[in-house]
């Protein structure tokens, strides 16, 4: 049983390979079942046998993108600078991500235009594990008043708004074929938001 299940793992891994691959060069509509399999060599048996239907493999690449996330930002390191490290998780966690990731980019911060409600529901859980880290990053700047007056959560919408905006900016800038390097327009961005929660109360 336990092959059976390290089987079925690498199995599912190998799909969600597949479909992330898809999903960034040619879009949502080439993302099928036969598709996916086609790519692994294997069955359309065994993409529903371990991942399920298209919705799926979408939900599996939504837990994918959020788990990737949370641990690329968790995995760097801390210091005594509260402010910094924010900027560090947003320039070396979230832009990293993105640009590594951009179809799991478009699943899990572009939802609409991928996934159905019912498939992103799949994939909150994860979503809310990513969240936590993040909110595990500013809790520090929040006890030093680094916010403003301004909760954590309040602090993380705008700090996630602004890398999601900047993360957009970067992709559309490659899929132009100008991939110019924009942790210098990152750095100056997030230090900026952060140094107005300092300068300014939250109404």
């Amino acid at each position: 049983m336990g092959r059976k299940r390290v089987h079925d793992e690498e199995t599912a891994e190998a799909l969600l390979d597949a479909a992330e691959r898809i999903l960034e060069a040619e879009g949502l509509e080439a993302l099928t079942v036969r598709r996916v399999a086609d790519e692994v060599g294997t069955t359309t048996r065994a993409v529903y046998t371990s991942l399920g239907s298209k919705e799926a493999l979408i939900a599996g690449l939504g837990v994918r993108g959020f788990a990737l996330l949370a641990a690329k930002v968790a995995a760097l390191p801390t210091t005594d600078d509260p402010a910094a490290d924010l900027v560090v998780a947003g320039v070396s966690g979230y832009r990293a991500w993105a640009l590594a990731h951009p179809a799991l980019f478009q699943v899990t911060f572009q939802q609409r235009a991928v996934a159905s409600p019912e498939v992103r529901k799949r994939f909150e859980p994860a979503r809310r594990e990513a969240v936590e880290i993040l909110l595990e990053r500013i809790r520090p700047l929040r006890d030093s008043g680094g916010t403003g007056g301004r909760t954590v959560r309040e602090a993380a919408l705008q700090f996630s708004g602004l890398c999601e905006g900047l993360a957009a900016l970067d992709l559309r800038l490659a899929a132009s074929g100008r991939q110019p390097d924009s942790a210098p327009l990152w750095a100056d961005a997030l230090g900026a938001l952060i140094a107005g929660w300092r300068t300014t109360s939250r109404a």
